[in-house]
């Protein structure tokens, strides 16, 4: 048999298109000098996996065009991880047969949420968790830290695709982790592991593995300087399901988002806080988003929002102070700042704030960055409350979002956002005029509400 001949194949490092020769410039993505070359050798494709048991060609599955209404609908069942948090942001449980992508910062805790949820999964179910980053004297020291050293889990530190699908076919485990996709090297290409031919070829065989088997496959991915995730974007259109462990390092809280789901709501959060036995599921996120201090302060407005179907009360915090340069100083940490410059210009134009000559900075405390259009109101309570230097009430909560012409817009879900007030003890909340009529009676004693931002800023001077 004659052997496979080797072929040089250029990848785009930013987005991982292909081309016979170097070019400059990438014709897909338009980034300069981002080709590398790589060396390819493919070999005929094979299902690792089923090496043993060679299918004949009359037995294969043929597919066959079917009308829509000839498709029956099969009831699809969810294994309970063990983990609220993570059930939420897949949609309510881990579909059997998914391919899931988990990606964030070095260092954030990615490996530390995979392992702790492998070995803390509920019942019998056999896992196979695959590292190619640490030893399996490494990840007992930190079992050993989360104190789960009786689950069934198997441990494999490997990097080699065969030998880990040789591995998985003799436990044949329901699911399976792999830490991380950078790490592992298939054989059919001659190329360095993490490399954009190796992921894109790897990714694939455990995409074949996870529909053919039923197995559900758990990747971690690394990500660049950028916050993206690194290799190529195919990556991402491979897998089912894209989360994000993000946070900040000088807090203590991580948040896992869906950034798609083919399986659920891609507007689902999930809240960790790090602890040194490990990640602490956070079921309650307001009280911890919501600073507890003994005297008033301006500067400060309460918002109700939503993170998917999880309503959270959180801190804005303002600070408005005279600028010392030429042009004022406009900062948002974990809001919209185009958002911010825009609702600044409604206050001036709406309401006579005299902003131009000030510095603004806006900060939504414990380092969550949120985008719901419910947020709007309390910016502008927390700007006016910091430029007037006059403290609100800390049981007062904001749910609006400001147009261009200052009126009060009405948000979705009132009655979500005014039942996680009530339940945190929070008197009033201020909402859209025109959105009355969508709160239950039972919270209409605690609602306040306002047409205009002059209304708003009558209201508050109260």
């Amino acid at each position: 048999m004659a052997k496979s001949k080797s072929r040089t194949v250029f990848f785009c490092s930013h987005c991982g298109a292909q081309s016979p020769k170097w070019v400059g410039r990438c014709p897909v993505c338009g980034e300069w000098n981002t080709y590398t070359e790589e060396v390819v050798e493919r070999e005929p494709k094979q299902s690792l996996w089923k090496q043993d048991s060679v299918i004949p060609a009359s037995e294969r599955i043929k597919s066959k065009a079917i009308l829509v209404k000839e498709i029956q609908n099969r009831p699809i069942s969810r294994l309970d991880m063990g983990d609220a948090e993570l059930d939420r942001v897949l949609g309510g449980g881990l579909v059997p047969g998914s391919f899931v992508l988990v990606g964030g910062e070095p260092g954030i805790g990615k490996s530390t949420l995979m392992l702790q949820v492998a070995l803390q999964m509920p019942g019998e179910h056999k896992i196979l968790y695959v590292s190619g980053e640490e030893s399996a004297e490494q990840l007992k020291m930190r079992a050993d830290r989360l104190g789960l050293t009786q689950s069934p889990c198997y441990i494999l530190t490997e990097t080699c695709l065969d030998d880990i699908f040789a591995q998985a076919a003799r436990l044949q485990p329901e699911i399976l982790v792999a830490d991380s996709i950078q790490t592992l090297q298939a054989s059919t290409i001659d190329a360095s592991a993490g490399s954009i031919s190796q992921i894109k070829e790897c990714a694939a065989q455990l995409q074949r593995y996870a529909k053919e088997t039923g197995t559900s496959v758990f990747v971690i991915g690394h990500i660049t300087k950028d916050g993206n995730l690194a290799g190529p974007k195919i990556l991402e259109h491979i897998v089912d399901t894209v989360l994000h462990f993000e946070g900040d390092r000088h807090y203590g809280y991580r948040m896992l988002r869906s950034v798609k789901n083919r399986f659920g709501s891609t507007n689902e959060i999930g809240i960790y806080e790090m602890q040194s036995q490990g990640l602490r599921q956070v079921s309650n996120p307001s009280e911890i988003l919501l600073s507890q201090r003994e005297e008033q302060l301006s500067g400060t407005a309460i918002a109700a929002t939503l993170e998917g179907l999880r309503p959270m009360m959180v801190e804005v915090q303002a600070l408005v102070s005279p600028t010392a340069y030429s042009v004022p100083q406009r900062s948002a940490t974990g809001f919209d700042l185009r958002r911010l410059n825009m609702l600044l210009a409604v206050l001036e134009k709406r309401c006579g704030a005299r902003l131009s000559n000030k510095d603004v900075f806006l900060n939504i405390a414990g380092g969550l960055r949120v985008d719901d259009p419910a947020l709007d109101l309390a910016v502008v309570a927390a700007v006016l409350s910091s430029g007037q230097d006059l403290p609100l009430d800390p049981k007062t909560g904001f749910a609006a979002e400001v147009g261009l012409t200052g009126e009060i817009r009405p948000v979705s879900r009132l009655d979500q956002r005014l039942a996680e007030a009530a339940k945190l003890g929070f008197e009033r909340v201020f909402i859209s005029r025109y959105g009355i009529k969508e709160v239950q009676e039972k919270y209409q004693n605690m609602i306040v509400p306002v047409a205009t931002l002059f209304d708003l800023f009558q209201k508050i001077k109260k």
